[in-house]
């Protein structure tokens, strides 16, 4: 499957806004079963600067330097990917959670896709007694860790509400737990505070995904918007495995990775510090489009 992306943000100023300087996380990562045709970013007003470096994680990051006065900043990013994955299936065999564990505490590296990175709390997510014990009902002894991370997200999926009035990006994580509303960073942040909690590794995902409208009715344009889940590791065999909580899906062709962290900040797609305006407001749409 090929898809044309189009990811445009747009920032809004009370006031004029002399300086600002962004961190963009806009090109969608090659490899995990897709591949990168094209990626292209225009800016308005244009940077005097732009720079471009890959993270840790190894996320395309461009730092970008904007002195020009401005009232309105938009970045209209554009990609093609081509995408060609496989999931498991559900009820897959997989190596027990507890070794799997283990394993991942005996890891010898400390690279982007080592397991062990991906362990402990990150600013995000902390390790929650609460949320851990709820983790580990899907984790008898002796369970496969695919067939218990795929209860975990369904359980997720049936017991907490989508509500996008529910949170903000800076709700805790506890507040998100009690009151199992949110959106679907919250419920991937739920699904990694619970795994790490029982010393399993779990990476936080940001990217797109296809939509469907409902039948008889056109696509709206702009409708899509940024998702989120979670990759676990399920051993050196399995490896890394995307869940989504949100949907109760096993990721497949209609994914689009986008970058790769601990938790949500590590893979915001726009971010940064600007001089000059005390409100401004953010518009969002994003477009999935399949080519034929």
């Amino acid at each position: 499957m090929i898809y044309d992306i189009r990811h445009v943000t747009t920032y809004s100023y009370e006031s004029a806004v002399s300086f600002a300087r962004c961190s963009l996380r806009l090109e969608p990562r090659s490899g995990d079963g897709q591949q990168l045709v094209s990626h292209s970013v225009e800016i308005r007003p244009k940077p005097a600067e732009r720079t471009i470096r890959r993270d840790f994680f190894g996320t395309h990051t461009e730092s970008v330097l904007i002195e020009t006065a401005h009232r309105s900043l938009r970045i209209d990013s554009r990609s093609r990917v081509q995408v060609a994955r496989q999931a498991l299936g559900r009820t897959a065999p997989s190596p027990s959670w507890e070794s799997v564990r283990d394993v991942a505490f005996e890891a010898s590296s400390l690279g982007p896709a080592s397991p062990i990175g991906y362990v402990f709390a990150s600013s995000l997510v902390p390790v929650l007694q609460p949320v851990t014990a709820y983790a580990a009902a899907s984790f008898p002894q002796g369970k496969g860790i695919l067939v218990g991370a795929v209860d975990l997200m369904h359980r997720i999926r049936r017991e907490f509400k989508y509500d996008p009035k529910a949170t903000v990006i800076s709700t805790p994580l506890k507040e998100v737990f009690e009151k199992r509303h949110g959106v679907c960073q919250d419920f991937a942040h739920v699904m990694i505070a619970g795994l790490r909690g029982l010393g399993l590794p779990a990476a936080y995902v940001s990217g797109y995904l296809r939509t469907y409208p409902p039948a008889g009715q056109p696509r709206l344009q702009g409708a899509d918007a940024t998702h989120a889940w979670v990759s676990v590791w399920c051993g050196a065999e399995i490896g890394w495995i995307g869940f989504d909580p949100t949907n109760d899906l096993l990721v497949e062709n209609d994914h689009i990775n986008l970058a790769v962290g601990r938790d949500f900040s590590d893979v915001s797609p726009v971010d940064g510090i600007i001089v000059g305006s005390r409100k401004q407001k953010l518009a969002v749409a994003v477009d999935v489009l399949p080519v034929e």
